[in-house]
């Protein structure tokens, strides 16, 4: 396989961007369909899970595992807004990802600003910081003092960077403005927050807030939680790719920096086929829904890192990257190889954290 950007091609020597362009364009038949399958059951979901409340909390939280996977799936059609992918029309685009993002609490404007930006950079050790996880080389890690040394292992920490920090990122961070934002993306996030007070006010007086939050908290944990993961998994694993500029390359950091989740067909089915995760990064033109069919007409795209749901938690282990040996390594490994020293003849590269 040939990796330089302009160079990869299949067995008959199409290009790579040939190849991907015959699945850009939506399909509005199956676009309407996949907002019908995704809205409707989550609406009547949240309806049940309300009525439940009158007889058992432990079935409002059965509920809420069903409620949770759609919601993943409008998040997905959110997803594939931002990226002009849904929709021929850019207006029904943004209508359509407004709603998605009311729905999951995610500011539309900034996401697609922000979003894009990840795609343009990922796996670019010079470009971190668009809304990845953080991710340091072992360099950076062992050059700073122990007291934030502490505070990246504790940010790395699963429990703390999947159930905490990602209910927080979604509900919290994203209802606040960031410095670094442009005027169009800091009206996103406030028009964001005037939309959640007028859709969620009048149900909250309907239902009553006690009621509102016993139903949209385990929802808003556990999609906020699998989303993350979700996203995570598909950058953070042993091989990924990172490099700095100017060995960077686009296609090579799409199709070694993102990975292949194989889940199975129904969990597959909730998340949008968003496991072809390398084909979306290649070209975010193609719906969700072609991408499965991308992936199975066209070998070029096979030879890639596949993750399965097994072998995916194995992936909780990557902390930090190792530009020696081109692989992620967990804490343990980091003391074990260097101890808590810099590698030898190295030093961390400018602009490190200090």
């Amino acid at each position: 396989m040939k990796a330089a950007s302009n160079t990869l091609v299949d067995a008959n020597g199409m290009s790579w961007q040939k190849i991907v362009a015959k699945y850009h364009g939506p399909d509005l038949r199956l676009s309407i369909g996949q907002l019908v399958t995704s809205f409707v059951p989550y609406i009547a979901l949240w309806y049940l899970m309300y009525l439940s409340l009158s007889y058992s909390y432990a079935i409002t939280l059965l509920l809420s595992v069903l409620a949770s996977g759609f919601l993943l799936r409008i998040f997905i059609i959110f997803h594939d807004c931002t990226h002009g992918s849904f929709f021929k029309s850019r207006r029904a685009n943004e209508i359509v990802g407004v709603i998605c993002g009311l729905a999951s609490f995610t500011p539309f404007g900034e996401w697609r600003h922000r979003h894009n930006l990840h795609h343009a950079t990922t796996g670019n050790l010079d470009k971190r910081g668009w809304w990845d996880i953080d991710v340091l080389t072992v360099k950076e890690y062992l050059a700073l003092p122990p007291r934030k040394q502490l505070v990246y292992r504790l940010y790395r920490n699963p429990i703390i960077l999947f159930m905490i920090g990602a209910t927080f990122f979604f509900i919290v961070i994203q209802r606040i403005p960031r410095r670094d934002s442009r005027p169009k993306e800091i009206k996103s996030v406030l028009w964001t927050n005037v939309g959640l007070v007028l859709l969620y006010g009048p149900i909250i007086w309907l239902v009553g807030w006690q009621a509102f939050l016993l139903i949209q908290v385990p929802i808003a944990i556990l999609s906020s939680t699998v989303g993350l993961w979700m996203f995570y998994v598909q950058h953070q694993f042993e091989q990924a790719y990172w490099e700095y500029d100017p060995e960077w390359d686009y296609v090579t950091a799409s199709l070694k920096g993102s990975s292949f989740y194989k889940l199975p067909r129904i969990l597959q089915w909730f998340t949008g086929n968003i496991g072809f995760h390398h084909i979306h990064h290649l070209s975010a033109k193609i719906p969700n829904y072609r991408l499965e069919q991308c992936y199975r007409e066209n070998t070029l795209f096979q030879d890639v890192t596949e993750i399965t749901l097994g072998s995916s938690l194995q992936a909780i282990n990557a902390k930090v990257w190792d530009e020696e040996l081109k692989r992620m390594l967990d804490f343990k490994e980091v003391r074990t190889l260097y101890g808590h020293s810099l590698p030898l003849n190295s030093a961390p590269p400018a602009g490190s954290p200090e």
